[in-house]
């Protein structure tokens, strides 16, 4: 009977391995099975790594002039095209605003152009205003249409390249307006007088320009904006004058405003009063290590020498009545000037 058991048993295990082999040689691939499977994933591959390619060249079209400004580098800027007849802006084809250099300086015979990161006051004369100049003028001074201008947030890339930069890195925003991701709006706003016959521009002008700060994005422009100053009386002009113009132009490293005059009763802060704390000690220093380093060493010499030579010129000093005489037992006593003299022991 236990011999039949483990017969049985046997036969069961037999069975099982024979069955576990016939699976395992069952699912081993093919060699073209394994070929087809190879081939596909390899198309995946390529065509992952090429639809990755695409998208790199199509993010990096935009950022042909990603750079920055450097300090001392030239700003160009351009204003609105306006009509002489109403002020209106004008299109171009595709419906933007039209924008062209702004006016040529006589001292530089280039348009007008910023410094970046340059504080200086930059002389611009137009050499000759014309009709259709003196009529915008007139708009500008009357503010009936602004001064709109504006300068490149970053440097341009070269001509050939601007087309493509532009449509590449447009904004979102519909419509018309001054919101831009390549340029920063740069409003003039020319004051003035007009008359019947002639102009009165006050051409002295202030120019603040904001720039992103460093830790952010160096060498990008923020905002800016000018405006005229009535620090001089204003020009008198009319058709073929020149128009002499002034910018004063001040950077800042951020878009924060320093502080400045607080109202008219002036600007006493915390800091002006360290300031004069800080200037007050300092000044007492210096007074107090000039005096006990030079003054008082030079007033105890003068003092010393005054007492020596009151010494050496005997007026504390006694003197020998004439050698011979004295008086009390032979001794002279003293006179005027060191010279002794007495009443001696007499014969």
């Amino acid at each position: 009977m236990r011999m039949q058991e483990s017969r049985q048993l046997f036969l069961v295990v037999v069975n099982s391995q024979h069955t576990s082999c016939s699976s395992v040689h069952n699912n081993i691939p093919t060699p073209m099975a394994l070929s087809s499977r190879l081939t596909l994933i390899l198309r995946l591959t390529l065509a992952f790594y090429a639809a990755l390619a695409a998208a790199a060249a199509g993010e990096q079209k935009p950022l042909i002039a990603e750079r920055g400004y450097k300090v001392g580098e030239r700003i160009p800027v351009t204003c609105l095209n306006r009509t002489i007849d109403t002020g209106e802006h004008i299109t171009d084809a595709s419906g933007q605003l039209s924008y062209i250099p702004a006016f040529t300086c006589n001292e530089t015979g280039r348009p007008l152009e910023l410094i970046f990161g340059v504080e200086k006051d930059i002389n611009c004369t137009i050499d000759f205003i014309d009709d259709p100049f003196f009529h915008l003028l007139e708009f500008y001074v009357h503010n009936d249409a602004p001064l709109t201008c504006r300068i490149p947030t970053k440097p341009l890339p070269p001509a050939v390249l601007k087309e493509d930069y532009e449509q590449g890195t447009k904004d979102n925003t519909d419509g018309q307006g001054s919101l831009s991701d390549i340029y920063t709006p740069l409003i003039i706003a020319l004051a003035g007088t007009l008359q019947l016959s002639h102009l009165h521009v006050a051409t002295h002008m202030n120019v603040l320009v904001h720039a992103v700060p460093k830790s952010v994005e160096p060498g990008t422009i923020a905002a800016a904006i000018a405006y005229s100053i009535s620090r001089d009386p204003p020009t008198r002009i009319v058709i073929g004058d020149a128009l002499p113009l002034q910018f004063s132009v001040r950077w800042y490293p951020n878009t924060l405003l320093p502080s400045g005059w607080q109202g008219v009763g002036g600007h006493l802060t915390f800091s002006t009063m360290v300031y004069c704390l800080i200037s007050a000690g300092a000044s007492a220093a210096i007074c107090l290590a000039y005096f006990r380093g030079v003054e008082l060493p030079r007033r105890l010499k003068s003092h010393g020498k005054d007492r020596l030579g009151g010494m050496e010129r005997g007026g504390f000093g006694a003197g020998l009545g004439n050698g011979l005489g004295g008086g009390l037992g032979g001794y002279g006593i003293s006179g005027a000037n060191g010279y002794g003299y007495g009443i001696g022991k007499r014969d």
